[in-house]
């Protein structure tokens, strides 16, 4: 034992064990240096890679004309409502409003509260949605960014100028840059990339 214990604390043996113990932690960090890279060449660990080889996975609707409905919200009381100026070309006589239409839109300011009066006939007190009907392609209102979208052309994310004639909350109504046939993206997606068609 009292060999054992004077081997111990002999200078050659501390530093055979310090030696050891560097070359333990330095093959400890090489294989995790290669446990990562070997990660990395995995597609499941790299999403970009992914992306670059098989295309971004994209939520998309193929265009075709429809017949939509848009809603405009209108608060009426005693068949009489006020809009503002941006939004008086929005509503038109005989346009649906509940149970009851739209009788006439005023073309001057109602001086009393410098907005424009909008008469109904058999609609009841409270707020109300105009209904504004048409034939032709309805996109949900996310998919435009400053009148453009995006389609699919090639499996590439291509921009689209296109004219929206009115919008509500939840669609917007384009007349002009769409096509039957057209696949619009719905998920975030710069121009140029490669995009996978997710059903």
């Amino acid at each position: 034992m009292e060999k054992i214990q004077k081997t111990i604390n002999t200078k050659k043996f501390k530093h055979i064990m310090f030696c050891a113990a560097v070359i333990i932690v330095i093959g400890w960090v090489i294989f995790r240096f290669a446990a990562v890279a070997s990660e990395n060449a995995r597609y499941v660990f790299n999403a970009s890679r992914v992306a670059a080889d098989v295309g971004a996975p994209v939520q998309v609707v193929e265009i075709s004309q429809t017949d939509g409905v848009l809603y405009e919200p209108i608060a009426v009381r005693n068949n009489r409502a006020y809009v503002a100026g941006a939004n008086v070309n929005k509503f038109k006589a005989g346009q649906k409003v509940g149970e009851g239409k739209i009788a006439s839109v005023s073309s001057d300011l109602d001086l009393d509260t410098g907005m424009f009066v909008v008469r109904t006939r058999g609609v009841s007190d409270g707020l109300h949605f105009a209904e504004f009907t048409a034939r032709g392609h309805f996109v949900p209102v996310y998919a435009v960014n400053n009148d453009t979208v995006m389609v699919v052309r090639d499996g590439v994310a291509e921009a689209r100028s296109v004219t929206v004639s009115r919008q509500d909350s939840n669609n917007a109504y384009i007349t002009s840059g769409l096509n039957d046939g057209d696949i619009v993206i719905l998920s975030k997606v710069d121009s140029g990339t490669k995009v996978q068609i997710k059903k």
